[in-house]
């Protein structure tokens, strides 16, 4: 019977703590790194590139947080046939996320406006080619919490929907596109703390 009584408290205790992760009131913090790295055998074809984006978010209401990320990317591809590619550029994705459900697990949908400003350098040997870029989107993405404690929130989601335009500024040459991603094969697992 005392067993019975002390696990009973504890996933109470559990559950109250995870219903105060998304309160009004509280903060989320968390955020992406990346680094990858390509090499094509028996070639000199090699690119590397990574990314840091933390994000913050505040509950305006219950189970309704605004924020936004801010960060930054950099790549490089080399090729034995054609000119080195550098890209850099800065980012910001504002976003608005709701949450659905009790306890320690929770459904969320995040609305976001993933926006990049940055610049292409072609390595040519008649002198560098530089290029201003714009990335411009929208992004709704499902996903799934659960929360061990009552600062930790482990996601796993995926895509969604999404609208991308990216523009070559310097060209005037613009790409659209439009699609669905919900490959649950293929989904990204986070961390975000509450506070």
């Amino acid at each position: 019977m005392k067993n019975l009584f002390l696990t009973l408290t504890a996933v109470t205790a559990l559950s109250l703590a995870a219903n105060a992760q998304t309160e009004k009131g509280k903060f989320i913090v968390g955020g992406q790194v990346s680094f990858e790295t390509s090499k094509t055998k028996d070639t000199d074809n090699k690119a590397t590139g990574f990314s840091i984006n933390p994000t913050v978010g505040y509950f305006v209401a219950d189970n309704w947080a605004v924020g936004t990320g801010i960060g930054y990317g950099w790549s490089k591809e080399e090729f034995t046939t054609a000119p080195t590619l550098k890209t850099d550029a800065f980012k910001v994705a504002p976003f608005v996320r709701n949450y659905v459900g009790e306890g320690q697990f929770k459904f969320f949908s995040q609305l976001s406006v993933p926006m990049a400003w940055g610049k292409e350098t072609s390595e040519l040997a008649t002198g560098d080619v530089k290029e201003k870029t714009q990335h411009i989107g929208v992004e709704i993405a499902p996903g799934f919490a659960f929360f061990p404690t009552n600062k930790i929130g482990i996601e796993l989601k995926v895509r969604g929907l999404y609208y991308e335009n990216d523009k070559n500024k310097t060209t005037d040459v613009s790409t659209n596109k439009f699609g669905l991603d919900a490959n649950s094969l293929a989904p990204t697992l986070g961390v975000q703390f509450h506070f």
